[in-house]
């Protein structure tokens, strides 16, 4: 049992029958294939309420193309990597110098108290950087540096800028 054609074995029953593809009123193909593509007769028109809709998502489109987001500046990018490694080394700063007064702060409260503040104090760095960038978004470039410029002044590790990082 022998077929006429090598391509037999790559096609279903009945695929010969399938009609050649149309494109609309307007509309021309172009590239490999294109000689396959019938044009549709003039009298045929694509439905009204397709064409409002496809209108419709054009006027969107070009809303959004003018609204298009820029990105950041390499100034910018500059400064936030900047004031992130900075919020990185007070992280580590808050950790080193909270747990260097743990001796002496455990007299004066519990310990449970203690090791709260003492994670809030080393998550707030990395709390205020998100908070700035979420509260910040829709605004200007410098109203988002100075908010994380603010917490770099606010968030000094003072425990660990006092005892320089080492035992007293």
């Amino acid at each position: 049992m022998t077929s006429d054609s090598d391509d037999d074995a790559l096609s279903w029953g009945g695929d010969s029958d399938v009609d050649r593809p149309t494109l609309p009123k307007g509309w021309h193909a172009v590239g490999r294939g294109s000689e396959d593509v019938e044009s549709a007769p003039a009298e045929e028109t694509a439905p009204e309420k397709v064409s409002s809709a496809v209108s419709a998502a054009d006027e969107v489109a070009e809303e959004d193309d003018d609204e298009e987001y820029e990105g950041l500046s390499t100034g910018m990018l500059l400064a936030l990597g900047a004031v992130g490694g900075i919020y990185l080394l007070y992280t580590i700063g808050w950790l080193i110098g909270g747990m260097r007064m743990q001796a002496g702060a455990l007299f004066l409260i519990p310990s449970v108290m203690y090791t709260a503040t003492l994670v809030i104090a080393v998550a707030a760095p990395a709390l205020w950087f998100a908070a700035s960038w979420m509260l910040t978004r829709g605004s200007r470039s410098w109203v988002r540096l100075v908010a994380l410029i603010a917490g770099v002044v606010f968030l000094v590790p003072w425990p660990f800028v006092m005892t320089g990082g080492v035992a007293a």
